[in-house]
């Protein structure tokens, strides 16, 4: 709800103040064509403004990497397209996440699916993954929102807690798969920490900084604090390694070109399956055709780990 009112008010205040510009600029004698094509011009260039940001830091700050990884020059020129095309679709989805984003209706099944989405997002973000994963069979899948943006990760993994047993009680099944996006794999293990992990089969991290974001250091609150590296928080998390995860499998991906997770190695998680990608931004993580292949693989994998109950009632 957070993300998506703010979002509403720079959107339709940005568009207000191009539209009065426009108007007393009409009105001086000029041609009403160059506004109508500078509006998506206008738009677009908050994302590219984002985007050069992004993986400037992320050059600075980014991991020793191995010879095998150095992109081509049109490798990286695709790396910064696709992130930069990720982050000027995501608004519109986030807008209207309650449109996109229903839950599925209530009914029996064995095996759903959680998408947790990262900081300053929302649901809609899981827009194009879930649609790909309903497409090849894969349901019910429900995606969750929580907030507020600048509360602690207990705070959130406790809504996750709430969403868990809802979906729970909605399906009647044991257990559950979660995919987890960024900071949403950290409120993931958060919730294993502090609630166990009998009802989870499976946790599918994507780009989530395990060992911290440096990236954090440049915003404030609670959340942003924890994750910064060597905050009291993430060596609580991660002080007992994988038996923090209660005996759930746990499978990380990340990329070598995070513009977001720097180092990029703090996506690695020891006692976890660490799945190492190249050429794919943090945001773009969430729209790239073989990731969506990879994390369906993996949940085709939770689903052969069958339990002996299926079934709650």
């Amino acid at each position: 709800m957070w993300t998506a009112l703010a979002l509403t008010f720079l959107v339709l205040g940005g568009v207000a103040g191009y539209a009065a510009w426009a108007a007393h600029a009409v009105a001086r004698g000029a041609p009403v064509w160059p506004f109508i094509i500078g509006l998506p011009v206008v738009y677009l260039m908050v994302p590219l403004a984002f985007t050069c940001l992004w993986f400037t830091l992320a050059w600075v700050l980014r991991a020793e990497r191995p010879d095998d990884v150095q992109l081509t020059i049109a490798a990286r020129l695709r790396l910064f397209g696709n992130e930069f095309w990720a982050l000027a679709t995501s608004a519109p989805r986030m807008i209207g996440y309650r449109f996109l984003m229903r839950d599925p209706k209530p009914a029996p099944a064995a095996l759903p699916v959680v998408l947790v989405h990262g900081l300053g997002c929302n649901a809609g973000v899981w827009f194009p993954f879930r649609r790909y994963l309903e497409q090849r069979g894969f349901h019910p899948v429900y995606a969750f929102s929580y907030g507020p943006p600048l509360a602690s990760i207990e705070h959130f993994a406790d809504q996750l807690a709430a969403k868990i047993d809802e979906v729970r009680t909605a399906t009647g099944c044991v257990q559950l798969v979660l995919v987890a996006h960024s900071m949403g794999g950290l409120i993931s293990r958060a919730y294993l920490r502090r609630f166990g992990g009998s009802g989870i089969r499976r946790l599918i991290t994507i780009g989530s900084p395990h060992r911290g974001s440096k990236h954090a250091y440049l915003m404030g609150g609670r959340g942003l604090s924890e994750m910064r590296p060597g905050s009291v928080w993430l060596a609580e998390l991660n002080r007992d390694g994988a038996s923090t995860t209660g005996g759930v499998p746990v499978v990380s991906l990340w990329s070598w070109h995070d513009s977001m997770v720097t180092p990029q190695t703090s996506s690695l998680l020891p006692g976890a399956e660490n799945i190492a990608l190249t050429g794919i931004g943090h945001n773009a993580l969430l729209n790239d055709p073989d990731v969506f292949a990879q994390i369906a693989a993996e949940i085709e994998r939770a689903s052969a780990a069958r339990p002996a109950g299926e079934f709650l009632v």
